[in-house]
């Protein structure tokens, strides 16, 4: 098995993971700003420790950093703030089913970018793995008790969250993918770990530099919610991890392809940990789904 499946299986499961501690710990309130703010905050230092610990160990230095590397990392990091921002407004949405649905269409997106801007090249049976997907996202999206077609909802707000989060994601994935092949280094875990740091850095002062100057008081929001915050920080750097390495070693759209595993993960957690009902729309869409990461591995 490519190492790069496990990764993406165990970027989806750390993902999982930290919405099962959001969902637990919902007595936090923070403005969708200052939601996205802690994800960095409260990984950031740990990432850098961790990578500071691997180069004195290893013996090892900083690679060249070059302008294309940092161009391609700055985007990446900027749109990944934008596009968590749109996600965490898109939770307090009526709409969220609809939002979420043109969410996932990043998967198709990430494809289309990657061709364009890395020429990475999709088989033909990766195209009917992701259409495959798209329709299980389809089908598992519809809100109970909704009427009408998706895309009757075109023109609501959710709609347009969730549109402009796949959009903004995908171009974050494509940018993490191109940032981690400008380093030239052989082993895919050092570049994947720099990109990491460096990213998760930028992010974090620019992000800092930005709530400073205009919402000092969400600023200390994010600090009062420390005690929650700190775990959702600490799951998202394991998934955060666990993402660059996978767009490292894989083609970006196939890595998102399979990282739609975490609506499987999502649907048994909620099951299973808080006992809510499942219905059979939602084990057919499942079934379609496992049905699309079947394929997608098969067919690379």
């Amino acid at each position: 098995m490519s190492l790069w499946i496990p990764v993406t299986l165990a970027a989806a499961s750390f993902q999982t993971a930290r919405f099962m501690l959001q969902k637990t710990l919902s007595t936090v309130r923070l403005s969708a700003t200052g939601a996205t703010f802690a994800r960095f905050l409260y990984s950031a230092p740990v990432i850098v420790l961790a990578l500071a610990i691997y180069l004195w160990a290893s013996g090892r230095g900083m690679p060249d950093l070059g302008l294309r590397f940092w161009l391609f990392a700055m985007l990446g990091g900027t749109t990944q703030i934008f596009a968590t921002i749109c996600v965490v407004a898109l939770f307090k949405q009526r709409n969220f089913a609809v939002g979420i649905t043109f969410k996932k269409t990043e998967v198709i997106q990430t494809a289309l970018l990657g061709l364009v801007v890395l020429n990475d090249q999709i088989s033909a049976g990766g195209w009917v793995a992701i259409l495959l997907g798209l329709g299980a996202v389809l089908v598992l999206s519809r809100a109970p008790g909704s009427t009408g077609a998706w895309w009757l909802h075109l023109g609501n707000r959710a709609s347009a969250l969730g549109l402009g989060s796949g959009v903004l994601f995908a171009c974050s994935a494509v940018s993490y993918r191109g940032a981690s092949l400008e380093l030239r280094d052989p082993d895919p875990v050092f570049r994947a770990a720099v990109t990491l740091a460096c990213v998760v850095c930028f992010q974090l002062l620019s992000m800092g530099f930005w709530m400073l100057w205009r919402d000092r008081a969400e600023l200390r929001a994010v600090w009062a919610a420390r005690n929650t915050a700190a775990f959702v920080g600490l799951t998202s750097m394991g998934g955060s991890f666990c993402w660059f390495l996978a767009f490292t070693l894989q083609n970006a759209a196939y890595v998102k392809a399979l990282g739609q595993v975490e609506l499987l993960l999502s649907l048994l957690a909620s099951t299973l940990v808080f006992h809510e009902k499942i219905t059979a729309r939602e084990i057919a869409g499942m079934g379609l789904l496992g049905l699309s990461i079947l394929a997608l591995v098969l067919t690379i």
